[in-house]
C-alpha cells in the first residue's frame, strides 16, 4: 500500500505543478508521477526536508522542487522545438 499511495502523492503534486505553471508535463499521469518524484528530490536538495511528510514526500519541497523541473523542462522543450 507505501508504494501505491506513495505514486499517488507523486502524480498529484506534478499535477499541481503542471496546473500551476499553466503547462502540461509530458507523459499524461506517468509525466506527472515523474515529475513528482524528481520535484521531490530536487526540492529537498535545495529546500531540505520540512512541512507536512505525506507518502513519504515533504510537500512544500516538493511541490517548489516540481515547479523548477516543470519550468526548466519547459525552456527545454521550447528551445529544442526552435531547433529543427
Amino acid at each position: 500500500m507505501g508504494l501505491i499511495w506513495t505514486l499517488i502523492v507523486g502524480g498529484v503534486l506534478g499535477a499541481i505543478a503542471g496546473a500551476i505553471m499553466g503547462r502540461d508535463v509530458p507523459g499524461g499521469i506517468i509525466g506527472n508521477i515523474i515529475a513528482g518524484f524528481l520535484g521531490s528530490w530536487i526540492g529537498t536538495a535545495l529546500l531540505g526536508e520540512w512541512g507536512p511528510n505525506i507518502g513519504g514526500f515533504y510537500i512544500v519541497p516538493a511541490l517548489v522542487g516540481a515547479l523548477v523541473l516543470i519550468f526548466i523542462a519547459s525552456l527545454l522543450l521550447r528551445n529544442m522545438g526552435k531547433r529543427g
